[in-house]
């Protein structure tokens, strides 16, 4: 997923009232960005961080900037807009790049389930049963190497796994897909100390028959691409193999 706009460079003030930053551009200029995340963004909102922002001229936006991603200035990326996992998911999927999903043909995004939710997809195809795909961006890491989900507690997070746990019983497959939306991670865990109810709920799902697949990114300022890097769940003792 290639970004709409070249996104510039900048670096952060503050993180505030979780959905605003105050950024300084090269230029001197400071602005306030929009950050699309709802997490504690643990290790990536700090002050001084090199940022890089997407600009836009909607008049119906009040902010000008949206802040994307985090530069580790040492080659590395930490994505941290929630809502480009979703986009760049829908066009690995339809391009039949998930090799677990590449036999179903049609991609059908935010559809209404269980109680008052959406699925990300509904991927459907002839003689397959529905499959129900939900996604979760993951960012945190406080390991080297090692990124982790969530990074605070998400009782709508627990929701989904329970909805999805559900979903296997009426027939269909239920797919729990973690993208890491870090380039310098190679190794996956659930973050139980953060949040034991959605570890857990994570646990029962896995054991009802709710399947997890965790996928890569390649990023740059250019984009956001999903990549099969073979990234290995670790830490989790009551998960069923495969």
């Amino acid at each position: 997923m290639q970004f709409e706009t070249p996104l510039v460079p900048a670096r952060l003030i503050r993180r505030y009232k979780r959905f605003l930053a105050d950024c300084r551009l090269e230029d001197g200029r400071e602005v306030t960005a929009h950050c699309a995340n709802p997490g504690s963004m643990m290790g990536l909102a700090n002050p001084g961080e090199k940022i890089w922002l997407e600009p836009n001229n909607d008049p119906k936006k009040k902010l000008k900037y949206g802040w994307r991603l985090v530069d580790h200035e040492n080659g590395d990326f930490t994505g941290v807009d929630t809502s480009v996992p979703n986009k760049a998911l829908r066009a690995a999927l339809e391009a039949k790049e998930i090799s677990e999903l590449a036999n179903y043909e049609t991609v059908r995004p935010e559809v209404r389930y269980g109680e008052n939710s959406r699925i990300d997809f509904l991927l459907s195809g002839p003689g397959l049963p529905d499959a129900y795909v939900e996604v979760k961006s993951v960012t945190l890491s406080r390991q080297t190497g090692l990124a982790e989900f969530p990074d605070s507690v998400t009782a709508r997070g627990t929701k989904h796994l329970e909805e999805l746990a559900a979903i296997t019983a009426k027939g269909y497959h239920a797919i729990m897909l973690y993208l890491v939306q870090r380039t310098d991670c190679d190794r996956f865990t659930l973050a139980a100390d953060i949040d034991p109810d959605y570890a857990a709920a994570f646990g029962a799902a896995r054991q009802k028959g709710v399947e997890r697949l965790i996928y890569g990114t390649r990023i740059s300022p250019k984009g956001i691409w999903v990549t099969s890097a073979d990234i290995q769940m670790v830490g989790i003792g009551n998960e069923p193999s495969g």
